[in-house]
């Protein structure tokens, strides 16, 4: 089956009640049994609910994998991840990443004795000076957020297998579409379906992938004890929105192109974080291991002010100011002061999240109304 149709049909069945093609919204928290134990594979919708079910079968098979967990976030996501792992392992992560997971790795899971070290991963060598026996797992993401490093997963994988340690892969900004790292060989991929995958700003979910039946089975244990599950209308929304993921994710690759050329031939603009262009550092990493570039840009401006990035992402009109990504929509944000604000300021500018960086994530509206959006607020600077 072919990503497009699998996008549409897989993990799906009609309604063997009504015959009603689209996944029903299982709305109950219960289910009857005819005796104790005697039920229909379903018994509290903590541990298992239809909808949902149908939504990680779904997913599961979009990344090449054979189990799909559902979160209520994508932070529930990475906090069942890291639960995992015992007090006094480590863990070696990309050192320019979401801020949000930054936040829950050094102000929760820290508390708890484990150790996190923030590497540059863009040059794989780095990781080996951290290895040593308490290392037990390798965090990337890749496109990071914001700068849109790319990494090279299949090299991660050889390290990862070589000193046994758990390697996962955040697939948030690629998506299954351009990029399937279990093929590349991670162990686990995890998303905030919030953003591409729900496509539609209007849902907060999160997703590990995997295929190991080992690592699914201390996954599974997690996600129905520590309970941060998705509702089943959350899940229905996911499932229609990954229905056209394939579509959306093609123009968005469009029209980030278009855009991202645009910007690097702007006499305002400074630099711009594209893996797409050619004058990115690895350029030729991205182009092995993503089908497209995707529609995530950042770039910072000239003399990097703070006060003219402020003023750039005050003054779009299509480009709407606001967390988030991966909506149809357009989008901008100042990470500085929004996504990572989370992050000392010594410690983001040492990964290129200056004062004046401002982060795009291009929707899929008319292509010349975004430039000339992007051309009006700059020359208000």
């Amino acid at each position: 089956m072919k990503f497009g149709t699998k996008t549409i049909h897989a993990g799906q069945t009609a309604d063997p009640t009504t015959g009603a093609i689209m996944t029903p919204i299982y709305q109950t928290s219960t289910y009857i049994q005819k005796s104790p134990g005697d039920h229909k594979g379903y018994e509290y919708s903590r541990t298992g609910n239809p909808t949902r079910n149908s939504l990680e079968k779904n997913i599961a098979s979009l990344e090449n994998g054979k189990h799909g967990l559902c979160f209520g976030s994508g932070l529930a996501a990475v906090d069942a991840i890291i639960k995992l792992l015992s007090p006094g392992d480590e863990v070696i992560s990309t050192n320019d990443l979401y801020g949000g997971t930054y936040r829950i790795f050094t102000k929760v899971f820290e508390n708890f004795g484990i150790k996190f070290h923030f590497v540059g991963m863009e040059n794989i060598s780095n990781l080996d000076s951290y290895i040593n026996g308490k290392t037990k797992m390798i965090w990337a993401e890749t496109p990071t957020n914001p700068m849109l490093n790319i990494i090279d997963i299949k090299a991660l994988s050889i390290i990862a297998k070589k000193n046994k340690l758990t390697l996962v892969v955040d697939n948030t900004f690629a998506t299954p579409f351009l990029q399937r790292p279990l093929d590349l060989g991670a162990d686990i991929v995890m998303h905030s379906l919030t953003k591409y995958m729900g496509g539609h700003s209007d849902v907060v979910m999160g997703a590990a992938i995997c295929k190991d039946d080992a690592i699914a089975e201390k996954l599974f244990f997690i996600q129905n004890s520590c309970g941060a599950v998705p509702g089943p209308m959350d899940s229905f929304l996911v499932l229609r929105g990954i229905k056209t993921l394939h579509i959306r994710m093609q123009r968005h690759c469009e029209n980030g192109k278009e855009i991202a050329t645009f910007l690097n031939n702007h006499p305002k603009v400074d630099k711009v974080y594209w893996p797409g262009l050619k004058t990115h550092p690895n350029y030729s990493v991205a182009k092995n291991q993503m089908d497209d570039f995707g529609g995530m840009i950042s770039f910072n401006l000239i003399g990097n002010n703070l006060n003219d990035a402020i003023t750039v992402v005050s003054n779009t009109n299509y480009f709407t100011l606001a967390e988030s990504l991966g909506g149809v929509e357009s989008l901008c944000g100042h990470p500085a002061s929004m996504t990572h604000a989370a992050i000392p300021k010594a410690e983001r500018e040492k990964t290129g999240v200056v004062d004046s960086l401002i982060r795009l994530s291009v929707g899929i509206e008319d292509i010349n109304d975004l430039i000339n959006d992007l051309e009006q607020a700059l020359s208000k600077i």
